[in-house]
């Protein structure tokens, strides 16, 4: 995605960027797959344990790496969490969420209609209601590491 640009050509400069990436025990597993893809094809020769060694891997690293790169940005009126794109006018106030409030929030009091950029590796997120009366989605529950961050860039959007 490239970064939107004022009336004078430059790029705007994120207020607030993030990745979040998978954890290194994600990346033990995949070396894991990998010896298994090896081991099931050693039988049939050094070859395609090597064949199978490297397409294993190849596979669970390409799975790992999509699913643990997620990007969350702000960027000009926009919040941007993963492939959505939603303005901040149609957003209202946020709210950071402890550890235990978000698990809450990703369980038993989830809205099926909620838009979820969902890590479950991360343990605190933000919420924030949509107040677009156009728009069904209840809120925006983003997974973060820094959620009190996130919640000032928004906030220093609506402020401008």
């Amino acid at each position: 995605m490239q970064p939107s640009a004022t009336p004078a050509g430059s790029p705007v400069a994120p207020r607030y960027d993030e990745r979040l990436t998978a954890p290194r025990s994600w990346w033990l597993i995949t070396v894991m797959v990998a010896l298994s893809g090896g081991l099931v094809l050693l039988p049939l020769g050094p070859v395609p344990m090597l064949g199978g060694l490297i397409a294993a891997g190849a596979l669970a690293a390409a799975a790992v790496s999509s699913y643990g790169s997620a990007r969350i940005r702000v960027v000009a009126d926009s919040l941007v969490a993963g492939d959505a794109r939603i303005p901040v006018s149609a957003l209202g106030e946020a709210e950071v969420l402890d550890a235990e409030e978000a698990r809450a929030w990703r369980s038993y009091k989830a809205d099926p209609r909620a838009f979820m950029l969902l890590r479950s590796y991360v343990p605190t997120a933000v919420r924030v209601p949509v107040t677009d009366p156009q728009d069904p989605t209840p809120y925006v529950y983003v997974s973060t590491r820094d959620p009190r961050g996130l919640v000032a860039a928004l906030d220093a959007v609506r402020t401008d």
